[in-house]
């Protein structure tokens, strides 16, 4: 009671006038939840408060003749005398392997190692290194992530997470939903032009979300302007397979006003018959400073792409004249006011898809074989003209609070309400029947985060009430715990653990469709899914090492897929059939020990089993592992940067995995070997302004099957120029 009596005592005797300051990097960009400690004149800390979103900070007392010390995971410690006569500025330089910022895990921006949940962030930096690669092969340098393309580029692309399915990663564009009505999201046309970074958070994040976030948040964030004066960029590049890309964009900060703007085109034939791929993107972003702590923002970004579908061109002749073509684009609007310590977020959005899946004409019939295997019977081609054209509104308004204590620890809170208004409209052009459909959805969550100097835990619990489903309630818990601090040989560990709840609605296909090969069911159950996680991060060599460990856990219920009800005429509809589970570990390591040059690893192990399943084929029965998806899988990275040059050398691996031929080959295939790719990327400044490029796509002439019966692209070269003014 004598020291606490003390303690009160001197703080009386403090500063009459509060101390404020800010937190800000190398850049001068604001660093938030930064610790900030207050040393006193003995060396003993008498409290510790954490900045800002803005990187600002407060104290209303402190110790006669005390210190500021701020501190961060990632950056180098900073301090300073305490003074009240003028608001205090402190730089953290940025570690060898650095911090990463992220909004996607809680939805305010807090640093990766406070959210205890497993992150990989794309900055600008490695996009460029890449040179804009589709967003799925960037994918493929991600843990715990399988990503699988139906053939060459262009063709249909699909992300699994964590042994999940390929619908359970909820993917958004700054803040707005780009997922079809159900979780689906096709990557085919996805680039990274004009982005700046991308955040993949894994793990169950509905309370957060809602539906479809069951394994993941995938997060893209368009680029914003710097500079005062116009920065205009122009690349262009062209080589095997009649491939030629090119893209400009312009971007600036001139007084209130920031914006960027891009353009995007694509062009290849690929390597087989009617597999060309036509695709071009358009994006931007404004943003405006309306008045102090107000904001206004837009953001836009819209795809047209057109390839052409051969099918299972390994087991016999291409189809001639299928196509798929899709027109995408997605829209949003968002009102940010701060004042003290009260946020709001207002935002609108709208995703829309237009799909055509075309075959008009009769190829001849064929025999599937491959390498001495062979189908009994011929198969025939049939036409088809199917038309999707999706629409999926977005609203939302939230509000953070912040209470900031030297003692009792910082706490923010969020109220967050949302509503979706999700549209349909299904088209048989051949049957002449058009199927409207819609559905809207509304989801109230609440989360609260606590802040200590070692420990961070993030508590939140959503309320989902969804047209198809109905009702529920969805909780999320995590915690961080710093074991140890500092930059030393053995530096920073942090542990942490956390527990989640998913659920996903049915598609709209799922639920609405007229096909009688797969009649949709308005009965459906959610998809669920019970998440596990625990994790631990360790720090080495002055920050220049860093190694992290994840353990899952997940349980996936009530998956939904297709039952056989008549065998003539044939007829199938979705039912929730499934029950899969899937655990594992995934470890990754990045390493800066010499300056230019950077490394990156990871290696992930997925124990899944199909445990529940009414499946007739094989490939699904149960005691199986999940369909498509490795036991192990891993990638590898090697980047360097000179004062002229770079080169960028990256690798993809993974091992045998549940496949089918769906060719009624005999002996079955029902297994796809592992496999692994290269990549390779350099880039050379020819002028103050204008650099050479080389890419280089499966580097070693890799000869695989991506899935089974659509062979990849051979090796790929391609020389290029790019352009900043």
């Amino acid at each position: 009671m004598i020291a606490l009596s003390a303690l009160v005592l001197s703080l009386s005797l403090s500063f009459a006038n509060p101390i404020s300051g800010v937190v800000v990097d190398g850049a001068g960009r604001p660093v938030p939840r930064a610790a900030i400690d207050v040393i006193a004149g003995d060396g003993s800390v008498a409290g510790t408060i954490f900045t800002e979103a803005d990187g600002t900070f407060a104290l209303q007392t402190a110790p006669e003749g005390c210190r500021l010390r701020a501190s961060l995971a990632g950056f180098e410690p900073a301090s300073t005398a305490c003074r009240a006569d003028a608001p205090v500025k402190l730089t953290l330089t940025v570690a060898p392997v650095a911090e990463h910022i992220v909004v996607s895990a809680t939805r305010t921006e807090a640093p990766s190692g406070q959210v205890a949940s497993a992150v990989t962030v794309f900055d600008a930096a490695h996009i460029e290194r890449r040179q804009q690669p589709p967003l799925a092969d960037l994918l493929r340098q991600a843990p715990g992530a399988t990503v699988v393309r139906v053939g060459a580029p262009g063709s249909v692309t699909s992300l699994f997470v964590r042994g999940g399915e390929s619908n359970y990663t909820k993917v958004l564009l700054d803040g707005v939903p780009m997922n079809e009505p159900g979780g689906a999201f096709n990557m085919s046309n996805i680039t990274t032009e004009n982005l700046d970074r991308i955040e993949f958070i894994r793990g169950a994040n509905s309370a957060v979300y809602g539906s479809d976030a069951m394994t993941g948040v995938l997060q893209l964030f368009t680029r914003r302007g710097e500079s005062p004066r116009p920065s205009v960029r122009a690349t262009f590049e062209g080589g095997s397979f009649s491939t030629a890309r090119g893209s400009t964009g312009v971007s600036a900060r001139t007084g209130r006003l920031d914006y960027s703007a891009d353009v995007a085109g694509l062009t290849t034939d690929n390597e087989v018959p009617n597999n060309d791929f036509r695709n071009t993107t358009v994006s931007g972003s404004a943003g405006l400073t309306l008045a102090a702590g107000s904001t206004l923002r837009f953001v836009g970004r819209a795809e047209r792409g057109k390839t052409g579908v051969p099918g299972q061109t390994a087991f016999g002749r291409p189809d001639l004249d299928a196509f798929f073509r899709r027109h995408d684009g997605t829209i949003g609007i968002a009102f940010d006011r701060t004042k003290g310590v009260l946020r709001q977020r207002a935002a609108y959005g709208l995703a829309e898809s237009h799909q055509a899946s075309t075959n008009l004409l009769i190829d001849p019939p064929y025999t599937p074989s491959f390498e001495g295997r062979r189908a009994a019977f011929e198969f025939s081609d049939f036409p088809y003209d199917s038309r999707t054209d999706l629409k999926r509104h977005h609203a939302s308004y939230q509000v953070d609070g912040t209470l900031n204590t030297e003692r009792a620890g910082t706490h923010v809170e969020t109220a967050l309400v949302e509503w979706d208004g999700e549209r349909a409209r299904l088209t048989d052009a051949l049957a002449g029947t058009v199927v409207p459909a819609t559905r809207d959805n509304f989801g109230v969550t609440l989360q609260h985060q606590a802040l200590w100097p070692r420990v961070f835990v993030t508590a939140g619990l959503r309320f989902e009430h969804n047209d198809s489903f109905g009702n529920a309630t969805l909780p999320r818990i995590a915690a961080s715990w710093y074991a140890r601090t500092g930059n030393g040989d053995v530096g920073t560990t942090r542990v942490s653990a956390s527990f989640g709840r998913g659920i996903k609605e049915p598609t709209a296909i799922q639920s609405f469709s007229p096909n009688p090969f797969f009649l949709g069911n308005p009965d459906l159950l959610p998809e669920r899914a019970d998440a596990f996680e625990l994790g631990v991060e360790q720090r080495l060599a002055g920050d220049r090492v860093r190694v992290d460990a994840a353990w899952f856990d997940n349980r996936y219920r009530n998956i939904i897929s297709t039952r056989t009800i008549s065998f003539n005429p044939f007829t199938s509809q979705y039912f929730n059939v499934g029950l899969t589970e899937a655990r594992g570990l995934e470890l990754t390591a990045d390493v800066a020990l010499v300056s230019g040059v950077r490394a990156a690893a990871g290696y992930t192990f997925t124990d899944s089993e199909i445990v529940d399943s009414t499946s007739t084929n094989a490939v699904f029965a149960e005691g199986n592992w999940a369909f498509r998806r490795p036991r192990h899988s891993g990638f590898v990275n090697l980047a360097w940067n000179g004062a002229r040059a770079s080169v960028d050398l990256s690798g993809s691996m993974a091992g045998r995995r549940v496949d089918s031929d769906f060719s009624s080959l005999t002996p079955a295939m029902v297994e796809n070997p592992g496999y692994s790719t290269w990549d390779l990327r350099g880039a050379v400044r020819l002028t103050r302004t204008l650099s050479g490029t080389v890419a280089i796509d499966n580097l070693t002439d890799s000869d695989r099957m991506e899935p089974l019966g659509y062979p990849v692209l051979g090796r790929a070269i391609r020389f290029g120029v790019r352009a900043r003014f």
